[in-house]
């Protein structure tokens, strides 16, 4: 079982950092893929990063490679989306995800357990 959730949100200024946290409890959390997607007002939830059970593959959507970096500690139960250079077109909710699968999980059908959601909003 994963159950996510997100912590970390907030306000930040354009070129800032903002590190999201997801506390994902469960007993096979390392066989867990883990992934963050985000969700602006009036446009289509996107998968921004995604990790497999193991720190060895990782997924970043276009926009955000160079910038963002998903990172995962088994021993504390906990994934990271560490989000550097931020932008306003970056400003979302952003949503914790896991799946009960291995791989990479590149679309929200891909994945069982949801978090709440934290809202990011960077200002300009």
């Amino acid at each position: 079982q994963v159950q996510p959730q997100e912590s970390g949100g907030g306000l930040v200024q354009a070129g800032g950092s903002l590190r999201l946290s997801c506390a994902a409890s469960g007993r096979t959390f390392s066989s867990k893929g883990m992934g963050w997607f985000r969700q602006a007002p009036g446009k289509e939830r996107e998968l921004v990063a995604a990790i497999t059970w193991t720190p060895g593959r990782t997924y970043y959507a276009d926009s955000v490679k160079g910038r963002f970096t998903i990172s995962r500690d088994n021993a504390k139960n906990t994934v990271y989306l560490q989000m550097n250079s931020l932008k306003p077109e970056d400003t979302a909710v952003y949503y914790c995800a896991g799946r009960n699968g291995y791989g990479l999980g590149l679309t929200p059908g891909a994945y069982d357990s949801w978090g709440q959601g934290t809202q990011v909003t960077v200002s300009s």
